[in-house]
């Protein structure tokens, strides 16, 4: 197979795919966010309750 030839069955391959439709609703991106920033201070609040030392 020579790169022409491959190339041109990966473009054909890609065109054949059509769209992907996804059956269900996708996840806020601000409920991500917002949980991820409620996780990371959860930790820190953690992390200082046993670091007591100082």
């Amino acid at each position: 197979m020579s790169l022409h030839s491959t190339a041109a069955q990966l473009v054909t391959l890609a065109s054949e795919g059509g769209e992907h439709t996804d059956e269900h609703a996708s996840i806020s991106p601000y409920v991500t966010g917002g949980g991820a920033f409620v996780v990371l201070l959860l930790l820190l609040w953690i992390t200082t309750r046993f670091n007591r030392d100082r």
